[in-house]
């Protein structure tokens, strides 16, 4: 009987040892983003959505924008693949050269979230879960040379092309129903597999606005998506209960609408109109402001602790909302011989420095050459400064402040 007590008193203790160190290690940060196809924000703001109220209670919602500058070098096609290598690359479509659905040459060299975490670290897990394959096979680029041969590790897609199991009927309900297998496939692996970053890409409201516009049949597909938000949410939630781990997850849309509701493509109010909902309970003074689809790559990045080189963070066209932000809204006008910079202040304090380019190598994998021009008073809002090559005809600024980069191009391309 003594030896089996002292047994017992063993293995007690060996399970609360057991539990100390599993509350003493490190949270794990694992987060997801899902793109929900064509819901310009003034439709969002009017359709019951209780499964995104549960994310957004716990965080928030902004109004954003989609298509770069209008009228400007970085005006981006409110076009899906467009919008969706926007949110992967965190850069405008005049740098990732994605410019409609045909994906016909991508620049692999802005790379996306997933080579991002691979860089950091191999053993990391990523998933995609898609009713589009082509958003892994041509967009993440899963398995090319031009990415490295990244390799996606948990993935589920393609359902489209199976016109067995899913006839391509006339109402594309074929596009509900992938979608529900798509959703369910991805809170199965959320619960079971946990990857470190996860895409889920659903297409149902897209289709339904195309067919029927402004319609209660676009309504009801917004509430569909929701459903299908909610078995994710679920998971994640059953995951941070049950184990030491920590889920952002981010909510938006590749473009918005036509007046109509039918199409999408162009500048116009409600066709660059988004949104960015999240969990993240410590947004920061970014998020107040209207942001941009492009500011979620650098979120992502900041909640998992990833690190870009310094080269690339000096491309990133978003502004993060979370983590430390010091300015938005960088731009740069050419007015003579002189170049005029103004941004919006969000920490009051501090000075950056301003780096000019006439190269533009990074485009082809190279590094460019920088020319440092001097500090600025962040508070100042503003600089003007001649440029040595007064005469060129290609510009990259940089305004670097002390939690990150912010650039702008000049050109006459």
């Amino acid at each position: 009987m003594k030896n089996l007590f002292v047994a017992v008193c063993l293995v007690l203790v060996a399970l609360q040892s057991c539990t100390t160190e599993e509350k003493n290690q490190p949270t794990a940060k694992k987060a997801i983003f899902v793109i929900l196809d064509g819901i310009p924000d003034d439709v969002l703001d009017t359709v019951p959505t209780p499964n995104l109220d549960k994310i957004i209670a716990e965080g928030g919602i902004t109004k954003a924008m989609m298509g770069g500058e209008k009228d400007g070098y970085s005006q981006t096609p409110t076009i899906s693949a467009v919008g969706y290598n926007t949110v992967l690359t965190g850069v405008w479509a005049n740098k990732h050269n994605v410019w409609g659905n045909s994906i016909k040459d991508p620049n692999y060299h802005y790379p996306t979230l997933f080579r991002v975490l691979k860089n950091n670290n191999p053993e990391k897990k990523n998933a995609i879960y898609s009713t589009w394959l082509d958003n892994r096979t041509k967009l993440v680029g899963d398995g090319l040379p031009q990415t490295g041969n990244l390799t996606v590790d948990y993935h589920f897609d393609g359902l489209e092309i199976d016109t067995v199991s899913y006839p391509h009927d006339e109402e594309r309900t074929y596009i509900h129903l992938i979608d529900e297998e798509v959703s369910k496939k991805a809170a199965e692996e959320i619960l079971e597999k946990s990857p470190d970053l996860t895409w889920m890409y659903l297409e149902f409201t897209d289709d339904m606005s195309h067919k029927f516009g402004n319609s209660p049949q676009f309504v009801d597909a917004i509430q569909k998506a929701d459903i299908q938000v909610g078995r994710v949410w679920d998971a994640i939630k059953k995951r941070e209960s049950k184990y030491n781990e920590d889920w952002l997850i981010v909510i938006t849309t590749d473009h918005g609408r036509e007046d109509s509701g039918y199409g999408h493509g162009g500048q116009s109010e409600r066709e660059r109109s988004v949104w960015i909902a999240t969990n993240y309970p410590e947004t920061n003074a970014h998020f107040n402001e209207v942001g941009a689809t492009v500011d979620i790559f650098p979120s992502i990045v900041n909640f998992l602790d990833l690190e870009i080189p310094k080269e690339h963070a000096m491309e990133l066209d978003g502004v993060p909302f979370i983590g430390q932000v010091d300015v938005s809204n960088f731009k740069a006008v050419e007015k003579g011989e002189q170049i005029h910079l103004t941004w919006n202040s969000l920490s009051k304090t501090g000075t950056g420095k301003v780096w000019i380019s006439t190269t533009n190598h990074f485009k082809m994998g190279g590094t460019d050459d920088y020319q440092s021009i001097g500090e600025v008073n962040l508070s100042d809002e503003k600089f003007t400064f001649s440029p040595e090559n007064s005469d060129s005809e290609y510009y990259k600024i940089v305004l670097e402040t002390p939690s990150g980069y912010l650039n702008y191009w000049i050109t006459e391309e």
